[in-house]
């Protein structure tokens, strides 16, 4: 159409408006983020603007490359463009800089997570609701949107992500780090790697601690955009651990509808208040089942429970994911139902629940981009007493 209008102005003797950069972001301004709240001109978006006679190129370049509006952005940007007079040729590149803040140079986790953007705790509080098909399966779907990730399995006494990834054996690098292998893209790092499936873990809790910290200092996670730490239940040393260690950007808490399950969500997400780790939301399993035969939504473990709580503290509520038989049939074969079945409802819902992960974390940085990114408060004896 742009073509044919051009035509029609040079048989009828108009000569076409050369078109300059501030047209273009003039029309581009009213584009808004949803998440930020400002528009994609006066966040700095727009990149490589190429102006040749009345052909426009130009990159989009989001927070992350797991932004949930990435293609309809896109598409609302072709269509603005398309109304400068006498336009040519549009092309729209997204791109992707994944907003995040690194450890410092002088950290003790520096030389191991240097170069990852945000770590992202995903816990519970207790066990048996879902926390680890739910931290794998939000690994597998900021990779499947685009973004480099890591999968730390924190629970030194039951560590279940080497079944539900099936890695290889992780290797020694020449400076002394720890490789994680690789499963679908996805570093991979657990005490499972290491010791038998079936063998029991017999440590006390320094022992156990001790491990996380190696994990944390001693493995060569490379260039991640998203880190996702999958938390053992409870509220105690490797929690605490976690925390006091590496800089994480924030924590998605799971829980199932019950109020016996929202008890010790309620603990969890009061650990991270204390701890100045920012909640970015709350996620509910096995929200509901779907029967095969009438379609059917039955809230077998009651209904709302995680809404309730995220409204109880303030916080995002994710998302919800139905219980399906398949997501635990192919976590046992070790396929992420993000992969196994990507059409599914569960799997659906993990990818959505990404995309609104990845948005919160963007919108952390934005709030507390003139703000301290980490640091270390020590206390040391006094050599004397104050006379």
């Amino acid at each position: 159409m742009n073509i044919i209008k051009n035509i029609g102005e040079k048989i009828l003797g108009r000569t076409p408006t050369a078109i300059n950069e501030e047209q273009i972001k003039q029309k581009l301004s009213k584009i808004m983020d949803p998440d930020l709240g400002q528009n994609i001109v006066d966040l700095g978006f727009l990149r490589n603007i190429k102006i040749s006679g009345n052909d426009i190129y130009l990159e989009i370049n989001l927070t992350t490359p797991a932004c949930p509006v990435k293609e309809s952005m896109k598409s609302q940007a072709e269509a603005l463009l398309g109304e400068i007079p006498s336009v040519g040729q549009i092309q729209v590149q997204m791109t992707a800089t994944t907003r995040g803040s690194t450890a410092p140079a002088q950290s003790q986790v520096a030389q191991s997570l240097g170069q990852v953007k945000n770590i992202i705790a995903v816990a519970s509080g207790k066990g048996g609701v879902g926390k680890s098909t739910t931290a794998v399966n939000l690994a597998y779907a900021l990779a499947a949107r685009g973004s480099k990730v890591g999968l730390m399995d924190a629970d030194v006494y039951g560590p279940s992500i080497p079944i539900m990834t099936k890695p290889d054996a992780p290797t020694q690098s020449n400076s002394n780090l720890i490789n994680p292998p690789q499963a679908r893209g996805v570093k991979v790092m657990s005490i499972g790697l290491f010791a038998g499936g079936e063998k029991a873990t017999i440590v006390r809790g320094p022992m156990a601690s001790g491990v996380i910290k190696q994990f944390l200092t001693q493995v060569n996670w490379g260039e991640l955009d998203y880190l996702i730490i999958d938390y053992p239940p409870g509220t105690g040393d490797i929690q605490l651990t976690i925390s006091q260690t590496a800089p994480i950007t924030g924590a998605v808490v799971v829980t199932t509808p019950q109020d016996v399950a929202l008890i010790d969500v309620r603990k969890a997400i009061a650990m991270f208040d204390t701890m100045k780790v920012p909640v970015i939301g709350v996620v509910e399993t096995m929200s509901y089942f779907i029967c095969d035969g009438c379609d059917k939504k039955h809230y077998i473990f009651k209904s709302g429970g995680g809404n309730k709580v995220a409204a109880e503290f303030g916080l995002n509520f994710l998302g919800e994911v139905p219980l399906e038989s398949n997501v635990a049939l192919n976590s046992d074969k070790g396929i992420p139902a993000v992969i196994a079945d990507s059409a599914s409802p569960a799997a659906q819902s993990y990818m959505t629940i990404s995309g609104a992960v990845a948005a919160q974390v963007s919108i952390i940085h934005e709030a507390y981009k003139d703000a301290l990114n980490h640091f270390v408060l020590e206390w040391k004896p006094m050599s004397q007493e104050i006379q």
